[in-house]
Order: structure tokens, then sequence, then C-alpha cells
């Protein structure tokens, strides 16, 4: 797996990708694949809120989109203005998307303030009861 300080860089250079015009709230994400390949992501907003898409789904869907399938962690950092204040976890609906994709058990989610003061929790961890393509089967 890459190091996380270098999945916090990736994130923090997302974060000043983001489009966010009403909130200010930028948000960057780094989702890494089972080989080690990086794919970014930025919160991009929308003036009727609803088509907004979180950073984390952004770089899920780019992934997917080029074939990816099997992801081992995904660094989220964010702030307003672009200011790293607190930790930033993901919404439900890009928890879910997560479940889609990643083992809950071994799927890493690191929420960062820098590269110092971070966090890494499982899927499972901010997930427990989660519904995936298992309960499906």
């Amino acid at each position: 797996m890459i190091p996380v300080t270098e999945l916090i860089r990736q994130a923090v250079k997302a974060m000043g990708k983001a489009y966010t015009p009403y909130s200010g709230f930028q948000v960057g994400a780094a989702l890494c694949t089972k080989e080690g390949k990086i794919y970014q992501g930025c919160n991009i907003e929308n003036a009727a809120y609803t088509p907004t898409n979180c950073a984390e789904r952004t770089a899920f869907f780019k992934a997917v989109s080029e074939g990816e399938r099997e992801f081992s962690a995904i660094c989220i950092v964010g702030g307003k203005e672009g200011v790293l204040t607190d930790f930033t976890a993901p919404c439900g609906v890009c928890r879910q998307v997560m479940m889609e994709f990643c083992n809950p058990e071994t799927f890493q989610i690191i929420l960062a303030k820098n590269e110092e003061d971070y966090c890494i929790y499982t899927l499972r961890d901010m997930l427990p009861m989660g519904f995936g393509p298992d309960n499906l089967a």
C-alpha cells in the first residue's frame, strides 16, 4: 500500500481543485487501488445542491470508469476555504459507495488534519451494519 503521508499529500492536492462557490467547504480525496494507483477526487457543488458530488465519490467514479474494481484505502481531508482544522468524515452516501467496491473489514479510511495528525478506520468501523453486494448473493 502507498504510505499514508503520500495519500494525505494527494488528498490535500485534490482539495485545491474543489468547486465550492456556495459553502466554501473544500474536500479532497485520494483513493488507492490494490495495485497502488491513486485517483484523486474533489467535491463539486451545484446551485441546485442535490447534484453536488462529494470528493470521495468523485475519486471512486473516476477509478471505476477506468476499469478499477479493487481498492485498499482512501484519504479524506477538508476544511472551510481549504484550511484543514478538523477531520472530515465521509457522508452516508459515500460510505455506501465504498461498501459496493470495498471489503469492509480491510478497506482503510484515513481522516487527516495534516501529515502528522490522522486517524485510520476500517469501512466496518464507519458503517457497522452496511448493506453490500454480499447481501444480494
